[in-house]
């Protein structure tokens, strides 16, 4: 995640996401935005939706409402921190370096503060790990690599993780890494929830399972044509 990001069309659905998730129960969240430093282009800009109320308001009216006075010139995730739309919520925001021994202090800092979380949610730049990116190499700091996501779920939360599409053929590419995820984690049961840009994985642990599963058919409900909910296993 980039702070340059901050409020625009993905970011709406993926804050909606989280919200439907969570919504009317006592789900404990941490997000880890795994924040690396803005770069200065363009990407972000995707903003005029909040100027469109007619059209994106109704999927969440609290949400947009809210973003719209918070998307400023000056863009961050710590807006979203302040604004109370997320309740039960801990947030990590700490720079993630791309070193391997800087990427090791910053996961010991945030292991302990995501202890006893319902959900925990990981918002890298671009996804899971790519052989092209092996850890500690520039630009590694884009990728959540999949020992950190086994730790996350290890530890009995619920995981929920960013990807963005590469240049390949989507619905494969989703039962692809669906399909390792369950080979990495034996997770009880995988959702995946699609959307034009980007999908996001939810590997559920027997714990929190009963209260998601029953808040993924709100997903369905409040935003049918932006996100598209599909059950890999379980």
């Amino acid at each position: 995640m980039k702070n340059q990001y901050f409020g625009d069309v993905n970011d709406y659905r993926k804050y909606g996401l989280l919200r439907a998730l969570t919504a009317g129960s006592e789900i404990t969240t941490t997000i880890c935005w795994m924040l690396t430093p803005d770069d200065g282009r363009s990407d972000g800009k995707f903003t005029t939706y909040l100027m469109q109320p007619e059209r994106w308001r109704h999927f969440d009216p609290e949400l947009l409402d809210t973003l719209q006075g918070l998307v400023r010139d000056e863009r961050s995730v710590a807006h979203l921190e302040k604004a109370s739309l997320l309740p039960r919520t801990r947030f990590y925001d700490e720079i993630l370096p791309d070193d391997h021994q800087g990427r090791q202090q910053y996961f010991a800092s945030f292991w302990p503060r995501a202890q006893n979380s319902d959900l925990i949610f990981f918002d890298p730049d671009n996804g899971v790990e790519v052989k092209s990116k092996p850890l500690g190499r520039k630009g590694s700091s884009k990728y959540l690599y999949w020992r950190e996501l086994t730790q996350a779920f290890s530890g009995g939360s619920s995981v929920l993780v960013y990807q963005h599409f590469p240049r390949e053929k989507r619905t494969p590419f989703i039962a692809r890494v669906a399909k390792e995820m369950d080979g990495r984690t034996e997770a009880p049961c995988i959702y995946s929830f699609r959307t034009s840009h980007v999908v996001f994985f939810l590997l559920l642990s027997e714990l929190s399972r009963p209260t998601l599963e029953l808040n993924i058919l709100r997903v369905s409900e409040t935003w049918a044509g932006q996100i598209e909910v599909h059950r890999h296993k379980g």
